[in-house]
């Protein structure tokens, strides 16, 4: 099935990531990327990857909504979602047109910033309903925007609904129905265009059970965990979101 060998090191690398990248979005709505791409780019060809990602990413939300489905509200959802869906060609026409790095960079230095601001202050800061869903549907246009040109659509509506407060579980059954949409439109995408090889199918069937398992005990972790402690998870993942873009710039 593979056109690589088939070790015993490249299944445990590959289980790990997929085990990590599951618990990760299991516990805070996303990151799967993040976490099992450190694994998988030691073990498999570097093209490969995304579309691994976006498979194994798509499992682990579907399981990880479970917790948060009492929560769910399409019409909180859904500017973000409209926005999303315009975003999404944009930046894949910004991958083919603009400078890459500059674009990655810059993302990249904001999460860095936003991440350290918000946990080193110590006083929330909440702008409540300000902007409406006007404003709901820019942000998930940026979110698509930066869905289709590095597959990082979860940053910006989760920053601004941090910024609108509320409970976790709602922000969650916001953010994590966007992300799943935006991982669909993005995976479709790269099947159409050949990135879903034969290869990938196999290793997303490897990664399957382990990034369900991953998911199942992020989830369960999620329900046990107060609000604070959730908050300062998922900035920590934004700010390692922002490092792996800017790293490259920094690494000669």
């Amino acid at each position: 099935m593979f056109s690589i060998t088939v070790d015993l090191s490249l299944i445990i690398f590959v289980l790990l990531g997929a085990l990590a990248g599951g618990f990760t979005t299991g516990l805070a709505g996303f990151g799967t990327g993040l976490v099992a791409s450190g694994f998988w780019l030691q073990a498999i060809p570097a093209q490969a990857v995304p579309p691994l990602v976006m498979l194994t990413s798509v499992f682990g939300q579907i399981v990880s909504l479970l917790t948060v489905r009492k929560a769910f509200d399409w019409r909180q959802t859904w500017p973000y979602l409209a926005g999303g869906v315009i975003g999404v060609p944009l930046g894949i026409l910004a991958l083919e047109r603009a400078s890459p790095f500059a674009i990655k960079t810059s993302v990249g230095s904001f999460l860095i910033a936003y991440s350290v601001y918000q946990l080193v202050r110590r006083k929330n800061y909440h702008i409540g309903n300000w902007g409406g869903r006007t404003a709901d549907g820019a942000v998930g246009f940026a979110g698509g925007i930066l869905g289709g040109f590095a597959g990082l659509s979860g940053p910006p509506p989760l920053i601004w609904l941090q910024l609108r407060g509320g409970d976790p579980d709602q922000q969650r059954a916001t953010y994590q129905p966007f992300n799943l949409i935006m991982l669909t439109l993005a995976g479709m995408g790269m099947a159409i265009g050949g990135r879903m090889t034969s290869d990938v199918l196999g290793f997303a069937l490897l990664c399957l059970p382990a990034s369900l398992v991953g998911a199942v005990l992020g989830s369960r972790v999620y329900t046990g965990v107060s609000p604070q402690t959730f908050q300062r998870a998922v900035l920590c993942l934004l700010l390692l979101s922002g490092c792996i873009l800017i790293g490259p710039a920094l690494i000669p």
